[in-house]
């Protein structure tokens, strides 16, 4: 097991326990606000894995950071990693050609694309990051990464209420 695996495995497991509470408020939350029966708890969306191999991505139905809680499930599985490329369709043009290599490592929960401005980045700034962190990566830069989401995410967040 390679250390970027174990810190994801490690990493998942430890958020999964810790935000176990958040995780059945959210759950719980989304079920009593669905105004539509039978609509499920889980957004599905397919988007393609290591080496191109599509999987499905499950998130909450909410329009909050909250929604990528059950992504954590995905990391301890090992179809995402904590750090890694934007989640892309198996489609998505940024899945071929040059952007191709994008598919060599898990798409990630965060990554650069993440803690520098993520909707606010032009397109194709956002294809370099994650191209630059396919080419680039190792445990030092995930942990710099993991440090700087949460800073990140709050942020934008203010951003939004100020």
């Amino acid at each position: 097991m390679t250390a970027k695996r174990t810190l994801d495995l490690t990493g998942g497991v430890t958020l999964l326990a810790l935000l176990s509470p958040l995780v059945l408020a959210v759950a719980l939350s989304v079920a009593l606000a669905s105004a539509t029966p039978g609509r499920g708890l889980l957004r599905r969306r397919t988007v393609a894995g290591l080496d191109g191999r599509p999987f499905t991505m499950l998130t909450f139905r909410t329009k909050s950071p909250l929604a990528a809680l059950p992504l954590l499930l995905h990391v301890v599985t090992g179809r995402m990693s904590l750090v890694g490329p934007c989640p892309l369709t198996p489609t998505h043009r940024e899945c071929a050609g040059e952007g191709r290599r994008r598919l060599s490592v898990r798409p990630g929960l965060t990554g650069p694309w993440q803690i520098s401005g993520r909707s606010e980045l032009p397109w194709e700034e956002r294809e370099l990051l994650d191209l630059h962190y396919v080419d680039h990566h190792w445990l030092g830069m995930d942990l710099a990464i993991l440090a700087r989401t949460l800073p990140a995410v709050r942020r934008r967040r203010a951003a939004r209420f100020a």
